[in-house]
């Protein structure tokens, strides 16, 4: 049960001692996987150790200054003080999830726990206690939905009610589109690639949000048709570019569809059917991929990536499987998330962990691409730290496929005008 009175009063002391507005403080909720199946399995004694571990591992990950509450069966609450910015508790984050990699009940049953957090943020994310524990437990839940370790919570529209039937129908008759972002050589300055994009507009809804109707798919068993739409649709614009020299497509695969059978059989007979080369194709997968099954999700992407396929990681920097993985997954690329590439002209330790980034890419032989370029000004650091490509909106907004073919279908990849 939820320790209310004293989590609650933890965070309203914060508030009222939150007079010197350069300092804000952070709520996490942090639960741990597998306390409850070491209780089943050793019995309720060791399971209650375990729980004890899990909360002297977490004190020792943080300062002394910071509070750990029990907040209920396998969950802690955690109140981080003096913070300046989010990205300090993102390095709390990151600390925690390392302090989770080595097993829990060490000296009678070794069991692997795993700490999955939900974060906010004073004042950005509320006001008051209540507010703030609750906003962190649906980041929580959030980051537990898409197989994430850490999720800052994430002020949203309410979100669209999909009818399954209507999202069903709606990939059987062909009315989603395809969009295509440009992807830019920041080297050359040249156009050498394309991200395609799935788009919806429901005839009761209106235009629906990707991140409405994707994950409507994935916990549903569209997200199979929904794949299959997605690929066809993809490679059957592509051909049309095919005569452009090292053009790339780039096609973002649910971590959902790792588990299905045949993704590798389907991805071939759909480059066959539409007479598109492998090398001309990035597969594009987030941690999420890695955190739900390392396993199979290797052992797939690595097929892909020997028929000539790239794979890259996508929103590399906000996550933190990539680095422990990266040595075992059999990834060409890195794209830096777009909340790093967005802060580098303004906050010089931001654009020193982005040129960090792009030089593990290099030294791993990775290429690296900088997501969600959106000035100049960006885009020229970016270059200067010899980061490989880029995508944003001061390079190119998503546009149909049909118009962004319509355009350099018939020429080859220029520079961008200044």
């Amino acid at each position: 049960m939820l320790n209310r009175s004293t989590i609650f009063g933890a965070i309203e002391q914060q508030i009222a001692m939150g007079a010197d507005d350069t300092l804000g403080f952070a709520v996490l909720t942090v639960r741990i996987s597998g306390l409850r199946e070491i209780a089943i399995r050793f019995g309720y004694e060791r399971g209650e150790q375990a729980e004890a571990n899990a909360g002297e591992l977490i004190r020792e990950s943080l300062r002394p200054v910071d509070q750990v509450f029990r907040a209920g069966d396998e969950t802690f609450a955690v109140i981080l003080p003096g913070l300046r910015t989010q990205n300090h508790a993102l390095l709390a984050a990151a600390r925690l999830t390392k302090a989770f990699e080595q097993p829990l009940n060490r000296d009678s049953s070794p069991w692997q726990g795993r700490a999955v957090m939900g974060v906010v943020f004073f004042p950005q994310h509320g006001h008051n206690a209540d507010t703030l524990w609750r906003r962190a437990e649906l980041a929580v839940d959030d980051a537990q939905h898409r197989g994430e370790h850490c999720v800052f919570y994430e002020t949203r529209e309410t979100p669209t009610d999909i009818a399954y039937h209507d999202l069903r129908d709606a990939i059987e008759s062909n009315q989603l589109r395809t969009y295509f972002q440009p992807i830019w050589d920041l080297q050359k300055r040249k156009l050498k690639g394309a991200e395609s994009l799935a788009r919806w507009t429901s005839a009761r809804h209106g235009e629906v949000k990707p991140t409405d109707f994707v994950p409507f798919a994935e916990q549903s068993d569209l997200i199979s048709p929904l794949t299959r739409w997605s690929i066809n649709s993809t490679f059957r614009h592509a051909a049309r570019l095919r005569a452009l020299p090292d053009f790339a497509f780039a096609i973002n695969l649910s971590p959902r569809a790792f588990a299905r059978p045949g993704l590798t059989e389907q991805l071939m007979d759909a480059l066959n059917i539409w007479d598109v080369a492998p090398t001309s194709v990035i597969i594009e997968v987030t941690e999420t991929a890695l955190v739900n099954d390392l396993n199979l999700t290797v052992q797939v992407l690595r097929r892909l990536r020997d028929k000539g396929m790239r794979i890259a990681i996508d929103d590399f920097g906000t996550g933190y499987a990539s680095i422990a993985y990266l040595s075992k997954f059999p990834a060409t690329e890195l794209k830096i998330d777009r909340s790093l590439v967005g802060a580098v002209a303004g906050d010089p330790r931001m654009a020193k962990l982005v040129q960090s980034i792009v030089s593990l890419a290099h030294h791993m032989n990775l290429t690296a691409t900088a997501e969600g370029i959106e000035d100049a000004v960006t885009q020229q650091m970016l270059g200067d730290m010899d980061c490989d490509f880029a995508q944003g909106y001061h390079l190119g907004a998503p546009e149909p496929a049909v118009d962004f073919i319509a355009r350099f279908a018939t020429k080859q990849a220029e520079a961008r005008p200044a």
